[in-house]
């Protein structure tokens, strides 16, 4: 018969101690390097390439690391467990707004102080010795949650060597044809001088509640006789509602639905108490005349009276002033990248707010540039990258596009 007392292979557990069993793995993979070996035993000509997605080291490491790092060992471990050689490296991102805010507010400094109170090299050096700050935490979250990656040899994204393989490549793409100028819009920082990440829009602080300015724009259709829009009263207007007011100097075209519902309707401006004939969302009506004033007779008004009357002549569909064009609203500058100043469809029309009419100024907005490049129609970029409306915007010129107070300030 076998010899039954032969030891057992394995170790027995009498009860289970997760953290006693994890501490006891780690150290059997450290000391047999185990890790290492499931690298080295496999082909060299059947690899399954894996660079980390490098984290930033300059802040601790949280419970979305440890969730994100541990489905990509899932594949490493898979692909490993296939015949593949995996040589995962690790990697540090060292470059981001974050980063370069925090050694700022360290040092007491701003953007504009660098290069004057404090030499480019020494900022440089302070933002390096930021950078990675907490690799030895990050490090240690690595081992405990038994992620298998290259730590001895990472990349380091402002390493000479890591910099001139990024514009080894941009040549190499350059070569193939593949890199075109164009333009997309980006949020951007004028503080910081930079463009802003979908990473960074999301950090702490980085949104407040504000009281704001917005605006319903009066755009002048021309053509109307021809589109059965001239009413004989008055001017025809589009009404666009906006919560960016000083985009309107940059408007050149204007959103609607083609399958809105909109009114035609015959009242007086406000303001200045003329006739006009205003064109906005029937579903909005609602918002810019009271039921009652319907009431009212628009012969025997009389000019300053609150109790503005009106009168809907008819309904229309967007369709029927798609194409159709109107004065330009602020004419500083006209565009020379396209059309401009006409009515075009777009599906992001809504009649949730506003006029059910959108003022479109592609330069400050995704869904504006698209739908202004689907139609033909050119942009103006009217602001500066420090926030400022650049020369021959008439009084506008050199001014901030917006003043924000702190609360606390009178």
């Amino acid at each position: 018969m076998p010899n039954m007392a032969k030891a057992n292979k394995y170790k027995q557990y009498k009860q289970l101690d997760i953290p006693t069993t994890e501490k006891e793995i780690r150290s059997y993979w450290k000391e047999q390097n185990i890790f290492e070996k499931s690298v080295q035993n496999r082909d060299k000509n059947n690899t399954f390439v894996f660079y980390e997605g490098p984290p930033s080291a300059n802040g601790m490491p949280g419970i979305h690391h440890v969730i994100s790092r541990s489905i990509k060992d899932v594949f490493c471990r898979y692909k490993t467990l296939q015949g593949f050689r995996v040589e995962r490296k690790a990697g540090w991102d060292t470059h981001g707004l974050p980063i370069e805010l925090q050694v700022e507010k360290t040092l007491g400094i701003t953007k504009d102080d660098i290069g004057k109170s404090i030499s480019i090299e020494d900022y440089n050096k302070a933002c390096r010795a930021d950078v990675l700050k907490f690799k030895d935490k990050w490090d240690e979250l690595t081992e405990k949650i038994g992620y298998w990656v290259d730590l001895d040899n990472p990349y380091i994204t402002y390493e000479n060597e890591y910099i001139e393989s990024v514009w080894n490549l941009l040549r190499r793409l350059h070569d193939k044809g593949f890199l075109y100028k164009g333009h997309t819009i980006q949020p951007y920082s004028p503080a910081a001088g930079t463009g802003l990440s979908s990473h960074e829009l999301n950090q702490p602080g980085t949104y407040k509640d504000i009281k704001d300015t917005s605006i319903v724009a009066q755009f002048e259709l021309k053509n109307t006789k021809e589109a059965g829009l001239d009413l004989g009263w008055g001017k025809t207007f589009c009404l666009a509602w906006t919560t960016t007011p000083w985009t309107l100097p940059s408007n050149t075209a204007l959103g609607v639905g083609p399958k809105i519902d909109y009114s035609v309707v015959k009242t007086y401006n406000p303001y200045t108490f003329e006739k006009i004939t205003v064109i906005l969302a029937s579903k909005l009506l609602g918002k810019y005349f009271s039921a009652k004033n319907a009431e009212l007779s628009l012969e025997e008004y009389e000019a300053g009276n609150k109790a503005i009357p009106f009168e809907i002549v008819k309904e229309i569909k967007g369709t029927a002033i798609v194409g159709m064009h109107y004065e330009q609203l602020m004419p500083y500058q006209q565009p020379s990248d396209g059309k401009a100043f006409e009515l075009i469809s777009a599906d992001f029309v809504t009649t949730e707010d506003g006029t059910g009419i959108v003022h479109l100024a592609p330069s400050f907005g995704s869904d504006d540039f698209m739908a202004a490049k689907k139609n033909g129609i050119g942009s103006l970029t009217l602001v500066d990258k420090q926030g400022k409306f650049v020369e021959g915007v008439g009084e506008f010129s050199g001014l901030y596009v917006k003043n924000y107070k702190d609360e606390d300030e009178s």
